[in-house]
């Protein structure tokens, strides 16, 4: 009775021990199949938008930065070669194409692959106390294309803790099998039913949005081909066949099986089969067994399998600082995409640009920034001749702006290579944040500013005389000297700002107030606080080079605006999201703006003017500008400008970032001019900015005529009648009527302190010789 009643027990327990892996087995079967509670969300798998690269390009499509927190590149179907196509099945799901997301013809392979020594281990005693240590119970591999994605894109979270010592599941069931298999295995295992749950799900679902078996499975290849990491950084093919080849994933044929091959086998094991010029023998090994599935599955010819074999692995090579294009202008748009961010919700921002979910397109020019980033390059080395010890330290900037809108067009914020290291777009940008006085280069303000007031015109004398300002105390007085020590005595406006005279600058800035002078350049686009000191009328206060540039741009074409270097962007979906809107069409063509453009353009015209330099046949593009030279010859700097909204502005800065001397007669003319120069000719000569502009008749026929001594500054004759009749009164206002641009009338009064110091009458028979000076 005993040995029957232990042998019904000893059936119980076997029957038990039987059963409920049959129980557990029905149990999955019917969960994966049937239960579709707890589902992630489909809509974003559909739409497919997984983190990709974020791009900046220039205005032609012209890639100037990638970024990304994963190298991606989206592919469709199509877009995949057939070699390509064959080799990822080959090694990774040859029935892809026939099963509903699992293979269930693998299930008794892996089976038989179970480690038994592994699972009677887990209840020695005389096993391994550390059950990490343990090999592992079930075999790896075995997921089709479709399981490897679902546990790509849905189920990152549970591969990560797979291995984990905790459960990673609640409930009793977990615990049984934990019990039975250990915490890992049973992590392992419950992941790998999850998997298979959702990969007959997403198959389903794929096929209802897709209409037929064969789209959907169309659809998820190319998901996985475009979602799968390659080692490197890289995900996807075609971003690994990039980073690997150099070579585009499209363009793949029958001849690249091998490179095919090779990719192929890397999601397997991308940190065995990745290859790298230090390890090639495993990644060898792993093309060459696919090379042979490929042949097995009749997917390529058995002798050009054999030749691909003994084909050696050549890797592309790769610099190990990436060099960007133009890193200053990279650095703005991403300042800008920042400040846009705010006013757009959540499809504006850095992160959106790190996971490719937009792209920037700028308004900058590559070749345009080639220019300029060699322009300098070249200026910087001229000056290196002239002072050897400085070679390596010298450092430079450089803006172009469209006149018409403020379009960036390229901007340097340093030299290509500084202390040793490539410049990239997380360096110091010397454009845009260093604030330097822009000595002579304000001056142009302060004409401006008095022109606006009607105080003066181009040909009003003005005193290039002694005159002193204020000391730092307050209580002390500094007297302003010229750059070349000496003083002309009564000159014409557009010859003191034509030779930069400092004197006759802080004379004009005292007579209009240095309140206005800021107005002014505040007005045209100075956005940096400046001092309220009449000393700022011949640049000591600091600004950036891209607000002096705009404001040059302002002057040379008149239109509105603030600088920008985003033109749009692009969501992934392809909708645009951003689109830069332009400022008010009206340009101003005041008076006062007519009158600085004459003057800015006699700078370059006439003899003695600072860039007389730039009027010659070998540079036949008419500009204007100014240079700039501060203190101790710290910066030297030139802002000019083709005329008027189609054209172009070129804002140069030379100097050393510890603010020390250039040395010795280092101006704007000498150093930085020539900068410009290059920019200008190149930019024109490669038809880069449409044609060269011309300016108006009247100014170039005021400057002829100053020049030809027909204007106010040379000896004008006037009839006033007997020489017994001539009063002061008549002579003044005689000068008056000497040319309608002289002074306004409401200035032309006996006691006008303009007035009365700017002539010289001699009397000749009846006839008065007026000289203004």
């Amino acid at each position: 009775m005993r040995n029957n009643r232990t042998a019904r027990v000893a059936f119980r327990i076997l029957a038990g021990i039987v059963l409920l892996p049959v129980a557990f087995a029905i149990g999955t079967a019917f969960y994966v199949n049937f239960n579709r509670a707890d589902l992630p969300d489909l809509d974003g798998f559909i739409r497919f938008e997984p983190p990709t690269m974020g791009h900046v390009y220039d205005a032609n499509g012209h890639i100037l930065v990638e970024l990304g927190r994963e190298r991606r590149d989206i592919v469709r179907y199509d877009q995949i070669p057939d070699v390509m196509r064959d080799a990822v099945l080959s090694a990774e799901d040859e029935n892809f194409f026939s099963h509903s997301g699992v293979d269930y013809s693998v299930f008794l392979r892996l089976l038989a692959k179970t480690n038994i020594r592994a699972l009677v281990a887990h209840f020695s005693p005389f096993g391994s106390e550390d059950a990490s240590l343990r090999p592992p119970v079930f075999p790896q591999g075995g997921s089709t294309i479709t399981q490897q994605l679902v546990r790509g894109y849905f189920l990152q979270k549970l591969c990560s803790t797979k291995s984990s010592r905790s459960l990673q599941h609640d409930g009793v069931l977990p615990h049984v099998l934990a019990f039975v298999i250990g915490v890992p295995g049973t992590n392992k295992l419950l992941l790998k039913i999850e998997e298979i749950r959702l990969s007959l799900w997403i198959e389903g679902e794929m096929r209802k949005q897709y209409g037929s078996k064969r789209r959907a499975k169309e659809e998820i290849f190319a998901r996985y081909a475009s979602f799968v990491y390659l080692g490197n950084g890289r995900y996807g093919f075609a971003a690994a066949s990039d980073y690997y080849f150099h070579q585009p994933l499209e363009t793949f044929t029958v001849d690249d099986a091998d490179k095919a091959a090779l990719l192929a086998g890397i999601p397997k094991s991308p940190g065995e089969y990745a290859p790298t010029a230090d390890d090639i023998q495993k990644p060898l090994h792993r093309r060459n067994q696919i090379l042979a599935l490929m042949v097995t599955n009749h997917f390529l010819p058995a002798e050009v399998a054999q030749r691909l074999k003994l084909a050696p692995i050549r890797l592309a090579a790769h610099s190990i600082e990436p060099v960007v294009e133009a890193p200053a202008a990279v650095e703005t748009a991403l300042e800008e995409l920042q400040r846009l961010a705010p006013n757009h919700g959540s499809e504006l921002g850095i992160d959106q640009l790190l996971e490719g979910r937009i792209q920037v397109y700028s308004t900058v020019d590559h070749r345009i920034q080639d220019i300029a980033n060699a322009a300098l390059e070249s200026g910087l080395k001229v000056y290196e001749k002239r002072h050897p010890h400085t070679e390596g330290l010298i450092q430079g900037s450089v803006v172009v702006l469209r006149n018409i809108d403020s379009a960036i067009l390229a901007e340097t914020g340093g030299r290509e290579v500084y202390n040793g290291r490539s410049n990239t777009y997380s360096d110091y940008n010397r454009a845009t944040q260093s604030k330097r006085q822009p000595g002579s280069a304000m001056k142009p303000f302060v004409y401006l500013a008095a022109f606006r007031r009607g105080t003066l015109d181009l040909d009003t004398s003005v005193p290039d005389e002694p005159i002193s300002v204020p000391g730092a105390n307050g209580r002390t007085v500094k007297w302003i000297a010229n750059f070349d020590n000496q003083f002309k005595g009564m000159i014409p406006a557009r010859q003191a700002l034509a030779e930069s005279r400092n004197a006759a600058a802080i004379w004009i800035a005292k007579q209009i107030g240095i309140d206005s002078v800021l107005r002014t350049a505040q007005d045209v686009g100075i956005r940096t606080r400046l001092q309220p000191y009449v000393t700022t009328a011949l640049g000591a206060s600091e600004v950036t080079l891209l607000e002096l540039a705009n404001a040059y741009r302002l002057m040379a074409g008149g239109m509105p605006g603030e600088p920008h270097i985003i033109d749009k962007i692009q969501h992934v979906r392809g909708d645009v999201v951003y689109s830069y809107q332009w400022p008010c069409c009206a340009n101003d063509n005041s008076f006062a703006l007519s009158m600085i453009q004459e003057g800015l353009r006699g700078v370059v015209r006439i003899p003695s003017g600072t860039a007389h330099a730039l009027d010659s046949h070998a540079f036949p593009i008419p500009v204007m500008g100014k240079t700039g030279t501060t203190n101790s010859y710290r910066d030297a700097l030139f802002v000019g400008s083709t005329f008027g909204p189609n054209g172009i502005t070129v804002a140069v800065r030379i100097g050393f970032d510890d603010n020390r001397s250039l040395g010795a007669r280092e101006t704007g003319a000498l150093a930085a001019l020539p900068v410009f120069r290059e920019i200008m000719l190149k930019v024109y000569q490669d038809k880069l900015a449409g044609p060269v502009p011309v300016f108006p008749a009247d100014i170039e026929s005021n400057i002829d005529a100053y020049l030809n001594g027909d204007l106010p500054g040379k000896e004008q004759e006037l009839s006033l009648g007997s020489p017994d009749a001539i009063k002061l009164a008549d002579v003044e206002a005689a000068a008056c009527r000497l040319s309608a641009k002289v002074l306004p009338a409401t200035t032309c009064e006996p006691q006008s302190i303009l007035l009365r110091p700017i002539y010289r009458q001699t009397n000749e028979g009846g006839r008065i010789v007026f000289t203004n000076e």
